[in-house]
């Protein structure tokens, strides 16, 4: 799975641009939560608070401009504030899917994976077709061993987000750790015959690589995928490149590749299982 960090970045901004409040708001209100929400994106936090605030200040009961100022004190680590601005959001208006969302998102970047869990059903509940709470969901379900659940849920993903590739790639792993590998490889061939050779697909095609012992041809793949703007698939990248080091011998490159990945996410498990490999020998076959 994508990495918690990189998965809240992304689903973050699809939040962030599919936001959509009920009652009219000033021009001004909205131009600035749009600005608001781009310097969140470029990680300039405090001209995403200032924007946000004004924003706030032409209308007080704006909830997607709460949602959003929730969102830069998530960013900044402080949960506590956080938290009041999505309470606040969602005691506004229960029935739009954002602060429930964001409130799982809270409840996840604290570790509790219950509340996470129960969040995104409520949003889910508000509307069934919100994306971000859809694949949090998934992810949920997949990090607790509950793969055929998971697997249901990225497909459903695939049908309120038909563009995105991330409900393929979420079925198809989900397949793989209940054992079913030829339907799961069936599923990343045809989704890339309609979404392309997405970045979370092609993680899966050098897994395979991987797996076939085809280093070279895996890390060549791999490479492609390090610079990708979401941090937990590129950190990821790095983690499966210094596996296909080590495959190949290159014990010095696979520590290297490793603490990049550690850079990322410190408690990658396929990085520090590369990084323990590469202080010995052998050839790798799957991580703890």
């Amino acid at each position: 799975m994508t990495k918690r960090d990189s998965l809240l970045l992304g689903l973050l901004l699809a939040c962030l641009a599919g936001c959509a409040g009920t009652a009219p708001l000033p021009k001004k209100a909205l131009a600035l939560n749009a600005a608001g929400a781009a310097a969140l994106a470029q990680g300039d936090l405090s001209t995403a608070e200032a924007r946000l605030s004004v924003a706030i200040e032409y209308s007080p009961r704006f909830v997607e401009a709460w949602v959003n100022l929730g969102y830069v004190e998530l960013r900044r680590g402080n949960f506590e504030q956080a938290r009041r601005d999505l309470v606040k959001a969602r005691a506004l208006n229960r029935d739009i899917p954002a602060p429930h969302h964001a409130l799982g998102l809270l409840a996840d970047e604290q570790g509790d994976g219950a509340e996470a869990e129960r969040c995104y059903r409520r949003a889910l509940e508000v509307d069934p077709g919100f994306a971000p709470a859809r694949a949090n969901l998934a992810r949920r379900l997949f990090l607790r061993g509950q793969y055929e659940n998971a697997r249901e849920q990225f497909q459903r993903l695939r049908e309120v987000a038909p563009g995105s590739a991330d409900g393929w790639a979420g079925e198809a792993e989900s397949l793989h750790e209940l054992g079913r590998d030829a339907e799961a490889e069936r599923v990343v061939d045809h989704a890339r015959g309609v979404v392309g050779d997405a970045p979370a697909l092609m993680l899966l095609v050098a897994r395979d690589r991987l797996a076939q012992g085809a280093w070279d041809d895996a890390e060549a793949i791999l490479a492609r995928i390090t610079g990708d703007r979401d941090r937990g698939r590129a950190g990821a990248a790095w983690a499966w490149i210094a596996v296909a080091r080590i495959g190949r011998g290159d014990a010095a490159g696979a520590r290297e590749a490793a603490v990049a990945a550690l850079a990322v996410d410190r408690n990658d498990p396929v990085a520090a299982y590369a990084l323990r490999l590469s202080a010995g020998t052998g050839t790798p076959s799957r991580p703890e």
